[in-house]
Order: C-alpha cells, then sequence, then structure tokens
C-alpha cells in the first residue's frame, strides 16, 4: 500500500476563521477528514502534520525518507520564502505535489513565486478544500502511473 505524508504549514490551524473570503470556512480538522476519506478510497495510507515552524515542516520532509512514497504540501506563507523547505524536498527526492488552497497567482506579487514549484511534480491552486483533494488524487495516479 501506497504510503503518503500530508504537511499543512503555517497559519492553517487556522483555517475556518482566518480570512475566510480568502480561504474558505472549512477547518483544518474538517479538511483532514475529507484527506482521509479520499486515501481510504484510493486505498493509501496517509500521515498528516501541522505545524507554524518551518525547522519543523523541514525536519517532517527529511523523516519521508524511506518511509513514504510520496508528498502532499500546502507550504502556506513559506512557498514565496523558504529555501530550506525546497532543499529538503529535493533531498528526500520523492514525488511531490504541492496545493494551495488559494490561487497563488491571482494574488499579491509576492505570492506569485514559489521555490517548492521547481522540485514538485505539480501544483494545484484555487479549488479551496478541493485543492488537496485534487492533488492527492494526481499523486497517487503519478505513483501508480510510475510503478506499473
Amino acid at each position: 500500500m501506497l504510503s503518503l505524508q500530508v504537511i499543512h504549514g503555517p497559519n492553517l490551524n487556522l483555517l475556518g476563521r482566518r480570512e475566510p473570503s480568502v480561504y474558505g470556512h472549512a477547518t483544518l480538522d474538517s479538511i483532514n477528514q475529507m484527506i482521509q476519506g479520499e486515501a481510504r478510497q484510493l486505498d493509501v495510507a496517509v500521515e498528516l502534520f501541522q505545524s507554524n515552524h518551518e525547522g519543523a515542516l523541514v525536519d517532517c520532509i527529511q523523516a519521508t525518507w524511506q518511509q513514504h512514497q510520496g508528498l502532499l504540501i500546502n507550504p502556506g506563507a513559506y512557498t514565496h520564502t523558504s529555501v530550506a523547505i525546497r532543499d529538503a524536498i529535493a533531498a528526500v527526492a520523492i514525488p511531490t505535489v504541492e496545493v494551495h488552497l488559494s490561487n497563488i497567482h491571482q494574488r499579491e506579487v509576492f505570492r506569485h513565486h514559489s521555490y517548492v514549484a521547481p522540485v514538485a511534480i505539480g501544483q494545484i491552486c484555487g479549488f479551496g478544500a478541493d485543492s488537496y483533494r485534487l492533488g492527492l488524487q494526481a499523486l497517487v495516479s503519478y505513483l501508480r502511473s510510475r510503478d506499473s
């Protein structure tokens, strides 16, 4: 069975309360429940992690090495600032899908650049909580087609 790590970055613990006009009304708990339900449908195992701390996110990414076959990550604001997260993903070299609730390309100019995108197999943004579901489906499809 495929094993995937799901990582939620900074401020995602405030979902449902934080700028609902931008990020929607779904809470992190409801998103995690949706991810777990989708994982059951896809017959994959998922581990869920959230932190507001860059080093903790890097540690979690590094821990995926030889433990998980894929990574689904919403790096939050670290998308646009963290070379450390980018380097950790490159170092573990597992297929990674970057997701965002909002369409980062329609927002402030500083949000248009992603350090993660060049080391990810793809990016899904702008579909609210469904970005996670779509990202999980894409990652599983990629892994299964690669392994067949």
